[in-house]
């Protein structure tokens, strides 16, 4: 469905970026990966599936790097057809405690770097009259929990930017949209059942019980894979008209 496209996933050496950049493989688009640590396994996963794929390790708080992994992508694959503005960190505390340094590295990681990616890819898909850009926000830009002032923050930022980039490319053939996962078994989730597991003395599958139950109705971890199968929806003909949403994987999360 997607032969001849290319599409640059920020955040994608691991976790729901990397489950993400396959799926849109397994379509046939051409993959730019982009994040920190190990490229060459990712590259390897994606490269087996039998597309083009390259990698730019752009830091994404840093809007010169940005600048230059999107002229990385242009020069290397022509343009970018598909953004997914996936690449996030966290830090938790209540707000009196949050460290103003780790406020301002998680808005820049989790919502300047998709402003900065969307405003550079846009002239491009304009030309083509084609675009499809998914911002990966959070049940987080729905409804908040304590102690994530900045991560909330920026999901709900990313919702908002969501819409505006929808609204703003209403009549042409971009669409933008968000996704909101609520808990993904991701390779950082999993260091937080395994210190759960460990501070109550329980089993590694007691903990993620414990930790779904809390805000999760269905119980269930949602996969990397799902939320690609989602991606490749809103890259489809059928999702053309779908725009400006933010739809939540989570699970009964939010509808609570």
């Amino acid at each position: 469905m997607l032969k001849g496209k290319t599409a640059l996933v920020t955040g994608s050496t691991s976790g729901i970026g990397l489950g993400i950049a396959k799926a849109l493989a397994h379509q046939g688009a051409s993959i730019v990966l982009n994040g920190f640590g190990d490229a060459e396994g990712p590259k390897a996963e994606v490269a087996a599936l039998g597309v083009k794929v390259g990698y730019h390790g752009a830091d994404m708080s840093k809007p010169a790097e940005i600048e230059a992994m999107m002229k990385y992508a242009a020069e290397s694959f022509g343009r970018v057809d598909i953004l997914v503005n996936n690449a996030g960190i966290q830090h938790v505390a209540r707000i009196e405690d949050f460290p103003p340094e780790r406020w301002d590295a998680i808005i820049a990681i989790n919502l300047s770097s998709a402003f900065h990616a969307t405003r550079l890819a846009l002239p491009a898909m304009k030309k083509a009259n084609w675009g499809r850009i998914i911002n990966i926000a959070s049940v987080h830009g729905l409804v908040a929990s304590a102690e994530k002032s900045a991560y909330v923050a920026a999901k709900h930022g990313i919702v908002g930017l969501t819409k505006v980039t929808a609204l703003e490319n209403a009549t042409t053939g971009i669409t933008c949209n968000a996704i909101c996962p609520g808990w993904v078994l991701t390779p950082l989730v999993q260091k937080q059942v395994d210190a759960r597991a460990k501070a109550m003395g329980v089993s590694n599958e007691e903990a993620k019980k414990q930790l779904l139950a809390e805000k999760e109705p269905s119980l269930q971890f949602t996969t990397p894979e799902e939320l690609g199968e989602l991606a490749v929806f809103f890259c489809s003909d059928a999702a053309k008209n779908v725009r400006g949403v933010a739809w939540n994987m989570d699970g009964g999360w939010a509808a609570q």
